[in-house]
């Protein structure tokens, strides 16, 4: 059992830090309590609190800091003294917790921002090294995920806002790259600090450890422009990259609850309805149809394209013969039944509606619909 600190909680990555550890505090997901207290500071909290807090934290998670301030003499105090005025108290109050510190690439330059988190870091590997506190430093990138504040100091966020409110981008040049961190990797690179032990100056730089993605702005933007699409698209990118899954929920965040729900095109004729759900270049396509009493649906064969037909409510018989024989294969299947038929290629199918009510059924084809290219060919089984 651990009690944690962080510093700088109401920021964008202590939030997300936060959150996370609060699983640990109170078990839930069915993660054990690993956490015996959990505090949270930030800049309204009072000095009494935070030397309360600072009295009691085995591991401290510092991430308070200035970026954007009034004043460029606001870098100094909120960065680099702020960070020594911690490694004071602890002095003072005689413990040495672990201290773990978010920083920034840019304290290897010589504006006054870097100079500033360079100064804090020189503090906290001083403390380390005269008292054997362990400390670890995370000169972060550009670090991107959910509750990141737009314009402000992420592009990413920027772009996700303005995209996901119709709003323009300002893009001085689509050429120009950017490494990107995902903020659950640094939450999990953090997580596994609470049980390293690594101490000392030489090892307190650990911000190798997270993985980053190099990505130029104009396909940064590309891909959000494409998250914002799908809608009307219905075309999803290729999510067995992790980079696309992190940034598209990075951009769903962004977006307004009135506008996180939306319409498909529905196409009715006699015979009932039909909608297109998802469609992608890597999986192929869903779709969605509500059948009549009655109806058949299909009589028809592909070549190459295969399919898989689910009946989630009502009852069908789906029918199926090899298009060079007479003998037809029958199913019978039931919504409640959760059962799904496979149609290979050329073997002509139909599905027929043989309820008394509506009959729903879901789709799924392995390639896209091209008009053009249909792969589809009417035979009656």
């Amino acid at each position: 059992m651990t009690t944690v600190l962080i510093t700088g909680a109401r920021g964008f990555i202590g939030r997300n830090l936060a959150a996370r550890l609060s699983t640990l505090l109170t078990g839930s997901a069915g993660v054990p309590p690993a956490l015996s207290r959990l505090s949270l500071l930030d800049i309204e909290n009072t000095d009494a609190e935070w030397q309360e807090a600072l009295s009691q934290a085995e591991v401290i998670f510092h991430l308070a800091g200035i970026n954007r301030p009034k004043s460029v003499e606001e870098f100094e105090t909120g960065n680099a003294g702020l960070t020594e005025w911690i490694c004071d108290t602890l002095r003072t109050q005689g413990r040495k917790p672990k201290i773990v510190m978010s920083s920034s690439i840019q304290a290897a330059l010589d504006n006054p921002y870097g100079v500033s988190k360079r100064k804090g870091e020189e503090a906290l590997v001083a403390f380390g090294r005269e008292t054997g506190a362990p400390v670890s430093i995370y000169r972060l990138k550009n670090v991107f995920g959910k509750w990141c504040r737009p314009n402000y100091n992420s592009v990413t966020a920027t772009f996700c806002h303005n995209i996901a409110h119709d709003l323009p981008l300002s893009i001085s040049d689509p050429a120009n790259g950017i490494d990107l961190i995902y903020v659950d990797d640094i939450v999990a690179a953090f997580l596994e600090e609470l049980s390293n032990s690594a101490t000392g100056p030489e090892s307190c730089y650990a911000q190798d450890s997270i993985p980053s993605t190099q990505i130029t702005l104009g396909d940064l933007a590309g891909r959000i422009q494409s998250f914002h699409e799908m809608r009307s698209s219905l075309r999803v990118p290729d999510f067995s990259v992790r980079f696309n899954q992190c940034l598209y929920a990075t951009y769903l965040s962004y977006l307004e609850p009135a506008r996180q729900e939306y319409g498909l095109d529905i196409k009715s004729d006699p015979r009932g309805s039909l909608a297109e759900f998802i469609k992608s270049q890597y999986f192929g396509q869903v779709f969605v149809s509500r059948t009549h009493p009655g109806i058949t649906r299909g009589n028809h064969y592909h070549h190459t394209k295969t399919e898989k037909f689910f009946v989630i409510e009502g009852d069908a018989l789906i029918r199926m013969r090899h298009i060079d024989s007479d003998e037809v294969v029958e199913f019978q299947v039931r919504g409640d039944a959760y059962r799904v038929v496979d149609i290979p290629p050329g073997h002509t199918h139909s599905i027929k509606n043989i309820g008394t009510g509506e009959m729903i059924a879901l789709f799924w084809a392995s390639e896209i619909f091209d008009p053009d290219r249909p792969d589809t060919y009417f035979l009656e089984v």
